[in-house]
């Protein structure tokens, strides 16, 4: 049986604090400001995972109210989220991704967050859409407040 999640993030940015996507530290003014390291992408890739599980969202597993979580690497989540798909006897077979960010340019960094995502999950690069997009200027997202991100995965799952 195949199963797809949905997953959606978002993240204020903040001075004095790295920027993290796609578990890239990019070179940026502004870091995205979380309980962990804020992540916006992994997040959403994780909610999309836990979503076609039938599962609880990231909080329900990594609780913000949780000292152990702060600044935690996002790649922690998307593992316990590959952890899940094995717990089911399940397979991922594809996740896309849209990081939507008015600054810096993501393009060149899509290819680590490829093999950093596809690491995590235990999946290869090549099974691991990431895309990126400005707001046109528009809302939070367009006035630099903040980044989104949404994701979808696909996991096949026995019957």
């Amino acid at each position: 049986m195949n199963r797809v999640g949905l997953g959606y993030d978002v993240h204020q940015l903040k001075e004095g604090r790295p920027l993290i996507l796609g578990g890239v530290e990019i070179p940026h003014k502004t870091g995205l400001d979380g309980h962990s390291d804020a992540d916006v992408l992994m997040h959403a890739i994780c909610d999309a995972i836990l979503g076609a599980l039938g599962q609880g969202d990231i909080g329900s597993f990594f609780p913000p109210s949780d000292p152990q979580w702060k600044d935690a690497p996002s790649k922690i989540f998307l593992q316990e989220a590959a952890s899940q798909i094995k717990k089911q006897n399940g397979q991922l077979i594809n996740v896309d991704a849209m990081l939507i960010a008015e600054a810096p340019k993501i393009a060149p960094h899509i290819p680590a967050m490829k093999n950093n995502i596809a690491s995590a999950l235990g999946a290869k690069p090549k099974d691991i859409g990431i895309k990126a997009t400005t707001n046109e200027t528009m809302g939070f997202v367009g006035r630099g407040e903040g980044m989104a991100a949404h994701a979808v995965a696909s996991i096949q799952l026995p019957e």
